[in-house]
């Protein structure tokens, strides 16, 4: 199956600071794929890429088989967009930002958005300007899902937002997931989006450290524990070590893409005791893989 978003050594510098860095990521149709990153990792830059908002310098962007850029108007058809901050006019009342949105849509536009402004339980005749977060977050997800997008981009899409809705948001995301969209987010909250996404990438300085469905990532990171009496074990032998502890004559190792074979011997090695050995949280990796590039750097 062709994925649903594709971006092949993308490009991107703006004066002063190169954005993205020869960036290649496959998301594939139907997944809910996080897009993780401090920030300045590049992740608003690939959101405007994907949105035909701004050219790569460089390789391609395609949705949906269709060049991001080359065929930016078509697409906005078939992407829903919900930014960080949605900004509407607030004098409007919520029925009437649908109909003047609705000006620049297809038929059946108006409709499908007031169906969803009801499905959300919000008042039609409120203005937008008394809205709560919340509301207001909900606002720009009916007016993106009324286009009955093939794609739906999210920015930081529960920032601000208390505990109750953002869960009820998120959920809704499933749910979409599960009529056959896929849903790309950006977002700082780690552990909330653990609970949602079915794949994961991991942004740094334009480029991606690791990409991967979140069940991989069981395998391809894990923690090991144990007490040795002869030292240090070569960590090296072991995997790609990402953090490493020692307290007296107990270790704690974070490796990545371990050496099963390696840790097999080291669990039955002389000297070797209380060998334990367990995955990591989505948060665990995260910290762990920045934490190695800011030393790195």
């Amino acid at each position: 199956m062709n994925p649903a978003i594709e971006l092949h050594k993308v490009s991107k510098t703006y004066p002063g600071k190169k954005a993205l860095d020869s960036l290649s990521l496959d998301i594939p149709a139907g997944s809910i794929f996080a897009l993780l990153g401090d920030n300045g990792a590049g992740k608003s830059t690939t959101i405007r890429i994907l949105n035909g908002l701004t050219p790569p310098d460089s390789g391609y962007a395609r949705v949906m088989g269709r060049d991001a850029w080359r065929h930016a108007s078509e697409l906005r058809q078939r992407i829903g967009y919900v930014p960080e901050r949605p900004k509407f006019y607030d004098w409007m009342t919520i029925s009437q930002i649908g109909w003047f949105t609705s000006g620049f849509q297809g038929k059946g536009y108006l409709d499908r958005y007031l169906r969803l402004v009801k499905q959300f339980a919000l008042d039609p005749g409120a203005k937008l300007s008394v809205l709560s977060k919340g509301q207001y977050a909900k606002v720009g997800l009916a007016l993106a899902l009324a286009i009955d997008p093939e794609v739906l981009i999210l920015d930081e899409p529960t920032s601000g937002l208390d505990l109750l809705v953002r869960r009820e948001f998120l959920a809704s995301m499933v749910r979409l997931a599960g009529e056959g969209r896929t849903i790309l987010i950006c977002s700082h909250q780690v552990a909330e989006i653990e609970r949602i996404a079915s794949h994961v990438a991991f942004l740094h300085a334009g480029r991606v450290l690791l990409a991967a469905p979140l069940d991989n990532l069981r395998d391809l990171l894990i923690r090991i524990r144990f007490r040795s009496d002869n030292g240090r074990p070569d960590g090296a032998l072991l995997g790609t070590v990402l953090q490493e502890q020692r307290v007296g004559a107990k270790w704690q190792v974070i490796l990545r893409e371990p050496n099963r074979a390696a840790l097999d011997r080291l669990r039955v090695e002389p000297g070797i005791h209380d060998y334990e050995e367990a995955p990591l949280a989505l948060e665990e990796i995260y910290v762990a893989l920045f934490a190695r590039e800011g030393s790195a750097s």
